[in-house]
């Protein structure tokens, strides 16, 4: 799957948005309480969407060596996302794992920048857990993966519904572990 290319992002043009959205909520972003708001803003959102530029081939290169096929499962890395629908942040935990394959092993923390880079974008839960499972898919040839995400949505929480602190749980197998997945990945 490839990455789609991805747009600059510009500061100028996000601080101007903010002043716009400011002025539309009725307020004066001259104001000196919200002068250096549109700057904050931009700054949030250029942290909050640095996953784009995440070079997965480069964090996913395989350890030297020959080392033993066992199974390498992290569990409860914590992330926040930010929902494309609605701009608000959702946050859980992912487990991700991999039964080493003909495409090696790759360092543990190497897991966790890939959880981070498809966090750090406009993101579903869903098309996340998937984008985790084709990097490790493509760069690694497991034989078998894992990954679970199980996250809570402001979206929810906070309009709609309004219920708070509803987890959902997005689980993906594949290879051997599709039938019999270790207990990491058992609901």
């Amino acid at each position: 799957m490839a990455e789609p290319p991805v747009t600059p992002f510009d500061r100028h043009a996000t601080e101007t948005a903010v002043r716009a959205l400011l002025h539309g909520l009725g307020q004066d972003p001259g104001a000196p309480e919200l002068r250096d708001t549109p700057s904050r803003v931009a700054e949030f959102w250029a942290e909050r969407l640095a996953g784009y530029g995440v070079d997965l081939a480069s964090e996913l290169k395989p350890l030297p060596g020959d080392l033993a096929p066992v199974p390498v499962i992290l569990e409860r890395i914590p992330f926040v996302s930010t929902c494309e629908h609605h701009l608000a942040p959702f946050e859980g935990h992912a487990t991700v794992g991999y039964l080493p394959g003909e495409g090696g092993t790759v360092g543990l923390s190497k897991l966790v920048r890939v959880v981070q880079a498809y966090a750090w974008r406009l993101q579903v839960q869903e098309r996340m857990a998937q984008q985790i499972v084709e990097a490790l898919r493509a760069h690694l040839r497991p034989a078998a993966w894992g990954v679970q995400l199980v996250a809570v949505h402001t979206c929810m929480a906070h309009r709609g519904v309004k219920t708070p602190g509803v987890p959902v749980r997005t689980t993906l197998l594949g290879g051997t572990w599709e039938l019999n997945p270790p207990p990491s990945f058992r609901t």
